[in-house]
């Protein structure tokens, strides 16, 4: 690593438009209905100019593919949790339409999802005065940085995600990219540039989680202490070793047609999900015609009744009722 790529990447913070949009001059017009805000892009005052800064917060940074629909799994499992999130913490929440491209896609319809998806953020209760919200394209440094990463991550790490394997089994060996085995390293990249505390992730991602912190040690171990500040740095380490913050139990929302499977974008049939642009009288379709089971009464924790489970699940997360008071009202 050169001291001029060290400097760009972590001296540098990401050029993104501030809220009075003074920072990097006009926003694109294309641009103009949706302001990116960014706390790591705002001028910092010099110290005997300003009062003695507060406490840090711990900083958070977290994104969702703007592939398909966002669906009440997706709400449940990540938004949902970010809301109170940016209350507790420096919040950075983005689009990873970089991501997205990991698979084939088409190109009006991710740019149009981009753009849904971020009004969906902001419609759940996301707060662009406490919260960094931005698309992941918008930002180089994201790939400037996997690449520098790329250059120092073993590619047997990679073979071994799991996600990797599901998805070219999927896909067919021979029609994969290069991308879907790298997607490890670009998350990690989205996650240390921000010299991010914690991440929440969900049971997917704890692979991906652990790959980031391995690859974090490493890249501090080779380059960051002496090595760094012999090359004009501070010295130390280079990049944080995030930790996970993990979601409340029951936000792992499953299929409305299949108990055992998480609810996904992906699955072929629109009834195994909810929308959340769904109008009202589809949703209230879906739940109807939703997968149960012939036994009487209801259970919580019941293996055979995994599509009991989870809608009982569901219906407590949603109404924040405990286990005990949800069965005493339902009369069980």
């Amino acid at each position: 690593m050169s001291r001029a790529l060290l400097s760009h990447i972590l001296h540098r913070p990401p050029l993104l438009a501030s809220r009075s949009g003074a920072r990097g001059g006009a926003l694109p017009s294309r641009l103009r209905a949706l302001r990116l805000n960014c706390s790591a892009a705002e001028a910092t005052a010099s110290a005997d100019e300003a009062p003695a800064p507060p406490a840090r917060k711990k900083r958070v940074a977290s994104g969702v593919q703007p592939t398909g629909m966002v669906h009440l799994g997706n709400y449940l499992g990540a938004i949902k949790n970010w809301v109170a999130l940016q209350d507790l913490y420096e919040t950075f929440f983005f689009i990873v339409d970089l991501h997205a491209i990991t698979l084939p896609y088409d190109a009006p319809e991710l740019s149009k999802a981009t753009r849904s998806t971020a009004a969906i953020y902001l419609a759940c209760g996301i707060d662009s005065s406490k919260a960094s919200i931005f698309v992941q394209s918008h930002v180089r440094a994201h790939i400037e940085l996997m690449w520098l990463l790329s250059s120092s991550t073993p590619i047997g790490w990679l073979n071994k995600m799991i996600q990797f394997k599901e998805k070219s089994r999927k896909a067919g060996n021979e029609n994969v990219g290069v991308a879907l085995l790298t997607y490890p390293v670009l998350m990690a990249s989205d996650i240390l540039l921000y010299q991010s505390d914690l991440v929440p992730v969900g049971e997917d991602q704890t692979q991906h989680l652990e790959l980031t912190r391995e690859i974090s040690e490493r890249v501090n171990n080779l380059y960051g202490g002496r090595k760094w500040k012999k090359l004009g740095g501070r010295g130390g380490s280079l990049f944080k070793v995030p930790e996970a913050l993990i979601p409340p139990a029951g936000a792992r929302v499953m299929s409305l047609t299949d108990g055992l499977s998480k609810m996904s974008k992906s699955a072929p049939s629109d009834l195994s999900r909810i929308n959340l642009l769904d109008p009202k009288d589809v949703i209230v379709n879906k739940i109807k015609r939703c997968k149960t089971d012939s036994l009487p009464g209801l259970e919580f924790d019941n293996p055979e009744r995994p599509e009991c489970k989870n809608l009982l699940s569901v219906y407590q997360i949603i109404t924040g009722k405990t286990k005990e008071k949800l069965l005493v009202n339902a009369k069980i």
